[in-house]
């Protein structure tokens, strides 16, 4: 069996430091991996060489061993020793190689490589152990759409997912963009794993009236010339009342007015609500009679009199 010079397969000194491992390792991986020589055989072989070397370099206690075994190495061969037969290190990681790995296959080790540390020595775990542990089932993603009035007052959507059949309960105050899990309803787990999770995202349709901002919600209301000037009060729609604001006398088109709590329930106490805000816009009659002309012509003179 020949001896492997892992130091000169790493083209490192045997003082290197682990960062120059670690930095030589990463060169040669990139040189040599796979997936950049497809179907050679010889570049495969260098790439496991690599690892396999790194594997033990970058492990301070298999480069320990290592060296101390490896300047004898002819002679425990000579006395057909296994030095390191039967046992098994290793500290349960699985060592991946720049964006390849060995996957689990011991094999891919080399017979002088176990001759020092053992079989199962690598680190990696046996593909049974692996395939008895519990596994957590798949995780599901879904979406649903609701309106701005079902995001208020709450709703339910039905929902197939794959084999499941789900009936989604969304509280009042919902948000767009909102995600809601379903714990264990997600795919099967394995050897005694839990089940997956659903992760189902709500979106909020845009509404005609209503804009939300958190929980706040900002419209907009027309108001006549006549009430601008006078004053008086103003019908208003809020998502689920309508409520008589006070308009004061001369208000300008535009402002903005505060109804406190009558806005977007919260979603984590629905007792207690965002506010609106309601921008009045005036709206000036474009119809008007003959007597309607005269009077607000009547009107411009008295506060123009140059105009008359």
């Amino acid at each position: 069996m020949e001896y492997k010079d892992y130091y000169k397969i790493m083209g490192v000194a045997k003082t290197a430091t682990q960062e120059e491992i670690k930095k030589a390792y990463r060169k040669l991986a990139v040189k040599y991996h796979p997936d950049k020589n497809p179907g050679d055989k010889k570049t495969e072989e260098k790439f496991k060489e690599i690892n396999e070397a790194h594997d033990v370099l970058e492990d301070p206690e298999k480069r320990k061993k290592y060296d101390e075994l490896g300047e004898n190495w002819k002679y425990y061969q000579e006395q057909g020793a296994r030095p390191g037969s039967g046992q098994r290190a290793g500290r349960g990681r699985q060592q991946q190689g720049f964006g390849g790995d060995f996957g689990g296959d011991e094999s891919q080790f080399s017979d002088f490589f176990e001759s020092i540390f053992g079989h199962g020595a690598s680190g990696f775990s046996n593909s049974r152990q692996r395939s008895n542990r519990p596994m957590k089932g798949e995780d599901m993603n879904a979406e649903a759409t609701i309106s701005l009035n079902e995001a208020f007052h709450g709703t339910t959507r039905h929902l197939e997912l794959s084999d499941h059949k789900l009936n989604i309960k969304m509280k009042p105050g919902t948000a767009d963009g909102q995600v809601l899990r379903l714990k264990g309803k997600g795919g099967t787990g394995a050897n005694g794993g839990s089940a997956g999770d659903i992760f189902i995202t709500i979106h909020v349709a845009t509404d005609n009236q209503f804009e939300r901002k958190g929980n706040d919600l900002h419209f907009e209301c027309p108001l006549d010339v006549y009430t601008a000037i006078l004053g008086g009060k103003l019908p208003v729609n809020t998502i689920d009342k309508t409520l008589n604001i006070n308009i004061p006398a001369g208000t300008n088109s535009n402002k903005i007015f505060r109804l406190k709590g009558t806005g977007m329930p919260l979603y984590e106490d629905a007792t207690q609500r965002g506010d609106s805000y309601v921008k009045v816009v005036i709206n000036v009659p474009q119809q008007l009679t003959e007597e309607e002309k005269e009077l607000f012509t009547q009107l411009a003179n008295l506060k123009h009199p140059h105009h008359a």
